[in-house]
């Protein structure tokens, strides 16, 4: 078996192919909701070569995404060059796992995929943090049921919000400061980006463990998640391999275990 994986959030999108062991290629292009299914294949064929592969190898596809306007051509992509019809999060896939809240359909691909993949790899109950274009919260059940969870602006926007809204605040990079107290403008701006993001973190992991009747293991992923790495002892695990996993055992149950 030979895996194309595609998990496609509101700013990048990758692709990742599973030899039926491990991961043996990985590739990320910027979210386009107008690229073409022959737009991909002319990219992707291209990073493939490269990695000694080709789109005849590649029998199984499995896509997440939460631009729905995408979806059509990422169906397509596989349709089309690599003759199989895809499992697709949220249409044709069957997750295994209990959606506990008021509208399940409302539920993120991406959030359920995540669940999967941390419940697979850690002891429940968990709380998983996802940094993305949005920083979300989920509760995972002791039984890996979705119970819901929390979703606040990403770090990245908050960022570009406050560049674009104040005309004498400049556009920064987001890192780590030494002190919270800036000495200068950009200082200032970088430590209420980080530290104000680390006790948002703080005080949601909290509030959300003081409604919880069992202790929560706290699981981080996503493309900005390094960027907390050892600024707080909330978070037990970094994971950036969160969302891959949960969609190869997705996969897996959907193929009878193959």
């Amino acid at each position: 078996m030979m895996l194309l994986a595609i998990e496609q959030g509101n700013t990048n999108t990758l692709f990742a192919v599973h030899d039926g062991q491990t991961w043996i290629a990985q590739w990320r292009a910027a979210t386009d909701s107008t690229r073409t299914a022959d737009e991909y294949a002319v990219w992707l064929s291209q990073l493939l070569h490269m990695a000694g592969l080709q789109f005849g190898v590649l029998d199984a596809c499995i896509i997440s995404s939460v631009v729905p306007q995408s979806i059509f051509n990422l169906r397509n992509l596989a349709r089309r060059y690599l003759h199989v019809e895809p499992l697709v999060i949220g249409e044709n896939a069957e997750l295994g796992i209990a959606v506990r809240i008021d509208k399940p359909s409302e539920a993120g691909a991406d959030r359920l995929v995540n669940a999967i993949g941390a419940h697979i790899m850690y002891e429940g109950p968990l709380i998983v943090i996802d940094s993305g274009t949005a920083t979300t919260f989920d509760v995972i059940g002791a039984d890996g049921g979705f119970e819901g969870g929390v979703i606040a602006p990403g770090i990245n926007l908050s960022m570009e919000a406050l560049h674009a809204a104040a005309a004498k605040l400049p556009r920064v990079a987001i890192q780590k400061p030494q002190r919270v107290i800036g000495k200068d403008t950009v200082g200032a701006m970088q430590s209420g980006v980080f530290w104000g993001y680390i006790a948002l973190i703080e005080g949601l992991i909290g509030r959300i463990k003081s409604e919880w009747p069992q202790p929560l293991t706290v699981i981080a992923t996503g493309g900005v998640a390094s960027l907390f790495h050892g600024a707080s002892l909330a978070i037990d695990h970094f994971d950036p391999d969160l969302t891959i996993r949960g969609l190869l055992e997705i996969h897996r149950r959907n193929s009878g275990g193959a």
